[in-house]
């Protein structure tokens, strides 16, 4: 019988075919969850539009309080460990939304709590995931394997949204909580099932580091490089003003467009074969236009689309939402592929943890504050109002990609940087930074 799975590249990776099985079992449950916890609270206790835009708040505040130190311990202990604690203990406190539905016990404190402490897991999985990745593959497949990433979260999101809305039609969304806890205990497996052994990173040998002095490191690193702080900017001013915009999503969606959970769930869908499409072709628009200039184009993409989603008539909104969907789904995804491998394969396997961590607080740190800013707003000048805001400040997104001559002017990814330990006993920026990126006319 003729062998039909696919030859070459990472297909025969069977320690990076368990890392994405983990991921694509994980992503399929979180998006149930993502439309599920809002919906408790809407629905089931009755949420005002501030409430619901807290829980999102509260769930990525841990970005903002542990996501620096986190990246000094992934540096420190074996990642591929982190994640598998970070899945379970996720799956276990997923568990307890339905169990106290079941006992007529939840509350808007413990979905709080739930989600602060899912946060906090998640922030040292997605640390401990971006640094592991590029010691499991081949520098050189990083942007492929980035490529299947995104496949499987884009599929997920396409599909995802659809089984969220029936589920919570069915068994309603507490119930419908628990399939992404079973989610995270099959992505656990998973990652406890591959074999590849850790090295551990290079350090100055007699020296043991203050967690001060590695975090200084890290920050002056990600801050002083010419590629890594432009590009942190640009993807934290779009997270901010993208969470102006969903922190009234679903309130906007249920309460102005009067849409059913059913509806969200297809607009979902059909919107995110945009990203589907974005992981497939990534590789090629990226070569075909360069780093820099794909950058910005995925950043100003996303922001214009935002604008159809208060322009949407409450008569028949489902154009507006979806082209939405489509066209920032595939924004998203490209912007994502390209910038996050670009980092990966730039950064010294030393100090991947603390750049990622880095990354993370400046990028993600941002995402309740515009989660907050957006429920301040829908409460005081309307949500339609809000939408538009959110939108108008997406613009600004690509300015940084654009004032910054060493990205925008970025055809390729560069080679690896030199994986050289700083020097014991020293702070400074000349002894911490790496040598400048190589950049291509």
């Amino acid at each position: 019988m003729r062998n039909v799975w696919p030859h070459g590249g990472l297909w025969r990776h069977a320690d990076f075919l368990k890392l994405w099985s983990a991921e694509t079992i994980s992503h399929f449950g979180t998006q149930v969850s993502q439309l599920a916890l809002p919906f408790v609270a809407i629905v089931v206790l009755d949420a005002s539009p501030f409430a619901v835009a807290a829980l999102g708040t509260v769930e990525f505040l841990p970005f903002l309080l542990f996501t620096l130190p986190a990246g000094v311990w992934v540096d420190r202990l074996p990642r591929r460990a982190i994640l598998i604690v970070a899945d379970y203990g996720r799956a276990a406190l997923l568990f307890t939304v339905p169990v106290a539905y079941a006992f007529d016990a939840l509350t808007m404190a413990q979905l709080y709590v739930v989600g602060f402490l899912v946060g906090t897991f998640t922030v040292f999985f997605d640390v401990s995931y971006q640094s592991y990745l590029p010691a499991l593959v081949d520098r050189g497949r990083i942007v492929e394997a980035n490529s299947k990433l995104e496949i499987s979260r884009t599929t997920a999101q396409i599909t995802g949204p659809g089984l969220a809305g029936g589920l919570i039609g069915v068994i309603t969304a507490p119930y419908a909580v628990l399939l992404d806890a079973v989610s995270f205990l099959g992505s656990g497996l998973f990652l406890t099932a591959i074999r590849k052994e850790e090295q551990t990173p290079t350090r100055v040998e007699g020296t043991k580091p203050r967690m001060r002095t590695e975090l200084r490191e890290g920050l002056q690193y990600v801050v002083r490089h010419p590629l890594l702080r432009p590009q942190a900017l640009c993807t934290g001013i779009s997270n901010f003003f993208s969470n102006v915009t969903f922190a009234v999503f679903l309130v906007y969606a249920v309460r102005t467009l009067h849409l059913s959970a059913a509806e969200i769930g297809l607009i979902f869908t059909i919107g995110g074969l945009g990203g589907l499409a974005a992981a497939l072709t990534s590789q090629r628009i990226t070569r075909r236009f360069g780093v820099g200039r794909t950058t910005i184009g995925m950043a100003l993409m996303w922001g214009s689309a935002a604008f159809l989603v208060p322009l949407a008539p409450q008569g028949f909104p489902y154009p507006f939402l979806i082209a939405f969907g489509l066209i920032s789904s595939f924004a998203i995804v490209v912007y994502n592929i390209t910038q996050v491998s670009l980092r990966q394969a730039i950064t010294p396997e030393r100090i991947q943890g603390r750049m990622n961590s880095v990354m993370r607080f400046l990028v993600w740190g941002t995402i309740p504050l515009g989660s907050l800013a957006g429920g301040a707003l829908g409460s005081t000048i309307g949500l339609r109002e809000t939408l538009f805001v959110g939108a108008a400040g997406g613009l600004l997104a690509g300015l940084p990609i654009m004032l910054s001559r060493a990205q925008r002017s970025l055809v390729r990814i560069p080679d690896p940087e030199p994986d050289e330990p700083a020097p014991p006993g020293h702070g400074d920026l000349a002894t911490v930074l790496p040598a400048p990126a190589t950049i291509d006319a």
